[in-house]
């Protein structure tokens, strides 16, 4: 919340933090209904503090003629109609102040005056980097094709259990995401930071002392019947930890840090990240939040985003630090540095962190105090991911991968994964099939190829099919009704496989084909090089 003595006084640097920040017309209306409201306030405070004033001198009066004898009736009626008018008058002061602090929760925090000013993210500064990249999207699988083929990042069940944009990790990923909370938490807490195991569900007040109510209702998720919000990220509960509470100056600064999981909506992202785990309706996350001296507090961020970077670093992921604009800023942030870690498959940065100094604008909503030399001021809150657990493990998954069969363990975590690689079974990423949002003649082309090249592999290899997938996509391409003219449809993979070159098979076959022209040299080499090939099966079983 901004202190309502700047919008007394400078009502311009709020004017200007709106218009730098982007905001539409409707935030300096609300602005110019806060003074209003508040100069309706302090008019009737005073008449408030004037009733008063005059009911006490009448209390004087009144003991004085008791003292001497004297009839004090006349006064004693007096007082008790100031008495009855000041409760009137104090509810309206309090009304007007309730709608006065209502609209004041609408404005977002003053930009700190070194944040560059623009209106997104392409006016936000790189500020340095760690690392080289040495893979790109040519050289990897993505983390949600290791996911589809391996089964170890299961989107399918994730949606049958829940709803889209959830997931199952199993075996050796999912150890990996626990490993990396463990040491995401073992690093923090050996830096000075106080290990916390907060309430994933919070009340309304908590959610508006942090700066995610009123505005961003819309993204959160509340329980029906309870006053009740599941935590968007732990600085939620770590944050009002302290609500309405006033620390000793010793005790400054306080750094705690705490592994959560983070719910939600994702009401504004619909068409993006469609894909794996980069944007989950649920994800894990290590929180690192302080509370410091106001003029320790830009101190303290450089320090906090080095704490973030830390763990990259130690884990030896590429990464830059890029400084936001104020048009890209969060609400109840002043300043923030986002840490972006380079994800192959993309060829590009994405967030992992974002560390912000909230100055004295959490503080003043939650009413978090600090008392010094006799007097209170409100503390200055910070907070940032130490890091987001999901998609550092998909940047180890991309950055680390070897030969897109394998993906090598980072050296600090093989002690804790008992293990230095995590195999997937994979022959080739031309071994493709993409079942899901493309033509059936690619989806055919797709499956022909790799028919193609699995007929060359041992029979102890297992390969990585779908049974269920495998008969959807026969009976959608036609090759279904090619199998069907063989008294066994098992006798006419293996003959597909290991008989003569599939492309000859489908030609001498085409004419019971669905799709004459899946021979086409051109659309072997145009589709089925980069899809995925979701099915597990054995190739003993096809040639027994």
């Amino acid at each position: 919340m901004i202190d309502i003595h700047t919008i007394r006084e400078n009502p311009e640097i709020v004017q200007n933090a709106l218009k730098n920040r982007g905001y539409p017309e409707d935030s300096f209306k609300v602005l110019e209904e806060i003074i209003e409201f508040d100069v309706k306030w302090r008019n009737v405070k005073k008449k408030e503090e004037e009733l008063r004033a005059e009911r006490n001198t009448l209390s004087l009066a009144i003991n004085e003629k008791k003292k001497t004898g004297e009839s004090a009736d006349e006064e004693i009626k007096k007082s008790t109609a100031l008495s009855k008018r000041i409760k009137e008058i104090r509810i309206e002061t309090e009304q007007l102040e309730a709608r006065r602090n209502d609209l004041l929760l609408q404005l977002p925090a003053i930009p700190h005056k070194s944040v560059p000013v623009g209106e997104g993210e392409r006016k936000n500064v790189e500020i340095r980097r760690w690392g080289k990249p040495e893979k790109n999207a040519g050289d990897v699988l993505s983390h949600d094709q290791i996911g589809e083929i391996s089964g170890l990042i299961d989107c399918e069940r994730g949606v049958k259990l829940a709803e889209h944009r959830f997931a199952i990790l199993k075996g050796p990923i999912a150890k990996l995401e626990r490993v990396l909370i463990n040491f995401m938490l073992s690093v923090h807490t050996t830096h000075g930071y106080t290990e916390v195991v907060p309430p994933y569900l919070v009340n309304t007040k908590t959610m508006t002392g942090t700066g995610q109510l009123p505005k961003f209702a819309d993204e959160l998720y509340k329980c029906k019947d309870d006053d009740l919000w599941m935590i968007p990220t732990a600085e939620v509960p770590l944050t009002n930890i302290f609500a309405n509470e006033i620390l000793d100056e010793a005790q400054l600064p306080v750094k705690i840090t705490a592994f959560t999981p983070c719910f939600r909506r994702e009401a504004g992202a619909y068409g993006k990240d469609i894909k794996g785990l980069i944007r989950q309706h649920q994800f894990d996350k290590v929180e690192l939040v302080k509370f410091t001296y106001p003029e320790r507090s830009y101190a303290e961020l450089e320090s906090l985003t080095q704490d973030a970077e830390r763990i990259l670093q130690l884990l030896e992921l590429p990464y830059r630090v890029v400084e936001l604009c104020t048009g890209d800023l969060g609400f109840a942030s002043s300043k923030t540095y986002d840490i972006e870690v380079w994800l192959p498959s993309q060829d590009k940065y994405r967030e992992i962190s974002s560390c912000s100094n909230c100055v004295d604008f959490q503080a003043r909503r939650a009413n978090i105090k600090f008392r010094r030399g006799g007097k209170l001021e409100y503390v200055h809150t910070l907070n940032g991911s130490g890091i987001a657990v999901g998609r550092t493990l998909i940047a180890i998954l991309e950055n680390f991968q070897k030969d897109k069969k394998t993906v090598k363990i980072p050296k600090v975590l093989r002690d804790f994964m008992g293990m230095e690689e995590i195999s997937f079974s994979l022959f080739s990423r031309k071994l493709s099939l993409h079942l899901f949002g493309c033509g059936y003649h690619k989806r055919v082309v797709g499956f022909i190829y790799a028919l193609d090249i699995l007929r060359d592999v041992q029979e102890s290899t297992v390969i990585l099919i779908h049974l269920r997938q495998l008969v959807y996509v026969c009976f959608k391409t036609g090759v279904l009704h090619l199998l069907r003219s063989f008294r066994n449809p098992f006798e006419g993979l293996k003959e597909i496989m290991f008989g003569s070159s599939p492309r000859q098979f489908f030609c001498e076959h085409r004419k019971k084909c669905h799709y004459r022209f899946v021979c086409s040299s051109f659309l072997f080499r145009k589709f089925a090089v980069d899809y995925v090939v979701v099915v597990k099966f054995y190739v003993e079983k096809i040639q027994e």
